[in-house]
């Protein structure tokens, strides 16, 4: 027999080496990860605006943004307007007559420029701040997220922390926040998304071992009990489909996310002694996880598009009118139009292999092999303030090293913890990574880019979080341990701030001698 307490403790109890001794400082609590939003949304929001110009893709997601909120749907630029740059001056003017009547044909869903086009809405198309508003404050609330996320994964408040301050200084997430791309959205939703799953592991094993408590093996049902209807599971399907409904690498998360829950399922009813616990997690749980997280994800999807839906006027919207079917003639017109307009998607996304300056290899973005590069000016003396001959202005999505190299290095560790030492944490955290990157390698084949790697880049902060807390130790550490632990995390918090300081201006368009954007170029293949 079995008490509730007992129980508790086995299956939500961190094991001997927990980190709750690396920080128990009660007073951080969500202190400390709420400080530092407030500190990095500050970075973020402070001069957003700046430049006033459509930089890098921007020239796509503002502008199609914007047309989700006037018309529903992405509407192609006037046909009158010669060149792309022609239709950015006009946008970047407050020209709103940039737009023809046809709808645009798009290879990313809606989810990202709705948001983006709702950040514009309360500014209008002349304010740049508005451009990038919906991104810096996805930034912001993120970092928060992460050190909630941080603080309840690892027992440690000084951890937790920690988390917000590194994503807060961290390089990729920085750039992004003050750009108006999707791919933040997708590193939000999908981070939403495991934080609600970790909130369903608490809670959910917290149930499990009140309804076991008390009761011996062989009065437990073989299939042991159902858990009831998890609602965080619910949030982390919605978040999953929000996530592919800004851009369909999303869909790993799914996969990834889906199979970690189902295998925390298991896990916890073997630990709560119940016989039958494969056949019990697969049959009470899983197949359950499957309508919450699949089946709740593609409703999410599907009704992301309902201004396509309702309107008339968007790319392939009238496909089905103009293609009749016998065999498939009693679904509705709009989801035939809808799927013919996701085959034509996939085709047009498969088929992106297109030479490019800054086209990389997935094996080269942990270690920063080849940044990309925004936006870049070379103003000369008297031009855009420049004080010298030569100066520049750019804006360059490199990470912060110290934060990259680190996690690179953290993730042997993470391997060796989790398979060998059987740490859910550390598989947790890589789940969340291989879920953000490693599907990137099944394309290798086509044009992508490393800035990509901002959907993953809050459990490369966790990676070096969790060896950190290791460093530090657990409950069993001496104190003089425990004290070099402390100044090795301080001293890497403070490293990778100074690295975050020096490469600020090239993260801003700030106006610097051209030796000075040298100094910051660190290999020849950041040029």
């Amino acid at each position: 027999m079995n008490s509730a307490r007992a129980l508790r403790a086995r299956l939500l109890g961190p094991p001997e080496d927990d980190f709750r001794s690396a920080g128990r400082i009660h007073w951080l609590g969500w202190g400390g990860p709420l400080f530092f939003m407030l500190v990095g949304g500050f970075m973020r929001f402070w001069h957003v605006g700046a430049p006033h110009k459509l930089i890098f893709d921007e020239t796509y997601y503002v502008k199609q943004g914007w047309s989700m909120v006037q018309f529903w749907y992405e509407v192609k630029n006037d046909t009158l307007l010669q060149s792309a740059n022609q239709v950015d001056q006009h946008f970047t003017a407050n020209d709103p007559f940039i737009y023809g009547t046809e709808g645009d044909f798009v290879v990313h869903p809606p989810v990202g420029k709705w948001l983006i086009g709702w950040g514009e809405v309360p500014f209008g198309i002349l304010n740049s701040f508005g451009w990038r508003f919906a991104v810096a404050l996805a930034g912001t609330l993120s970092i928060l997220m992460l050190g909630l996320i941080a603080r309840r994964l690892l027992r440690s408040d000084l951890l937790g922390t920690v988390a917000a301050a590194l994503l807060a200084f961290e390089g990729h997430h920085f750039v992004h926040s003050r750009t108006g791309l999707l791919d933040i959205f997708v590193m939000f939703f999908g981070l939403a998304a495991f934080g609600a799953l970790l909130i369903d592991r608490d809670r959910t094993r917290a149930v499990l071992a009140d309804k076991v408590a008390g009761r011996t093996r062989e009065s437990l049902s073989w299939w042991g009990p159902w858990l009831g209807w998890r609602p965080w599971r619910w949030v982390a399907g919605v978040m999953l489909g929000l996530s592919v409904g800004v851009k369909w690498s999303g869909l790993y998360f799914i996969v990834f996310f889906g199979l970690l829950t189902v295998f925390w399922d298991l896990g916890a009813r073997r630990a709560a002694g119940i016989r039958g616990w494969p056949a019990g997690a697969v049959i009470k749980d899983g197949l359950f996880a499957v309508v919450q997280l699949v089946g709740v994800a593609l409703v999410t999807y599907v009704a992301s598009w309902t201004g396509w839906i309702l309107s008339k006027g968007g790319s392939f919207r009238d496909w089905a009118a103009t293609n009749p079917s016998e065999k498939w003639g009693w679904l509705p017109d709009w989801w035939r139009s809808l799927w013919a307009y996701h085959q034509q998607m996939y085709a047009s996304s498969a088929s992106i292999n297109d030479p490019h300056p800054y086209r990389t290899s997935p094996w080269s973005w942990l270690i920063q092999g080849r940044p990309t590069s925004f936006f870049y000016e070379g103003p000369k003396k008297g031009q855009d303030g420049c004080l010298v001959d030569q100066c520049s202005k750019a804006i360059t999505s490199i990470g912060t090293v110290s934060i990259w190299w680190g996690g690179t290095l953290a993730i042997f560790v993470l391997l060796f913890m989790w398979v060998l030492r059987r740490d859910w944490r550390a598989g947790a955290i890589l789940c969340g990574l291989a879920a953000g990157y490693v599907p990137w390698f099944l394309l290798a084949n086509r044009t992508i880019y490393s800035f990509y790697t901002v959907a993953f880049v809050p459990y490369v902060v966790l990676a070096c979080v969790y060896v950190l807390g290791l460093i530090i130790g657990g409950r069993d550490s001496s104190p003089t341990r425990r004290r070099v632990g402390y100044a090795i995390t301080g001293a890497f918090v403070l490293l990778s701030m100074a690295l975050f300081a020096f490469f600020l201006p090239i993260y801003v368009a700030d106006i610097i001698p051209l030796q000075e954007w040298q100094r910051r170029m660190w290999f020849p293949s950041w040029v």
